[in-house]
């Protein structure tokens, strides 16, 4: 049976594909669950408004995540932490602290987001880079002073 995908699924398929499957597989799996449909005209039809309804909410993310991104770039971010000898860190900064000092400055992101090769172990300013969507980076600048 030709059946064409109306739900991403990560082993199987995104929206849009088309499939050949076994019968019993379509009938009793892929359309109970939403997963796909009959391949007929009017499936194409409802294809393409998910296709373009995917689009619109992809393009609203994408655009939330640019001016968030040129909210970070805006922010410079200052963490106090002990320092001995040689201006060595006791302890590091990790993208929690990061994530902890952009919220205190009015920017939610997810600690998840924000790359960093090695935590920071010495004083100084650093740019750290947050990967806010796949097609959009920004970049945060992260003071490291002596407490």
């Amino acid at each position: 049976m030709k059946v064409i995908v109306i739900k991403d699924t990560v082993n199987f398929g995104e929206i849009g594909d088309e499939r050949i499957v076994k019968d019993g597989y379509a009938r009793n799996y892929l359309i109970p669950n939403g997963i796909a449909v009959k391949a007929t005209k009017g499936a194409l039809t409802l294809l393409e408004q998910k296709k373009k309804e995917k689009e619109r909410k992809e393009q609203k993310i994408k655009e939330e995540c640019d001016i968030l991104a040129e909210k970070i770039a805006a922010v410079s971010c200052t963490i106090s932490m002990e320092a001995g000898e040689e201006d060595k860190l006791f302890g590091a900064v990790t993208s929690e602290k990061i994530a902890e000092c952009l919220l205190e400055e009015g920017i939610e992101v997810d600690k998840k987001k924000i790359i960093l090769e090695d935590p920071i172990k010495s004083l100084g300013v650093f740019n750290v880079e947050i990967q806010l969507h796949p097609g959009v980076k920004a970049q945060a600048r992260v003071w490291v002073v002596k407490k």
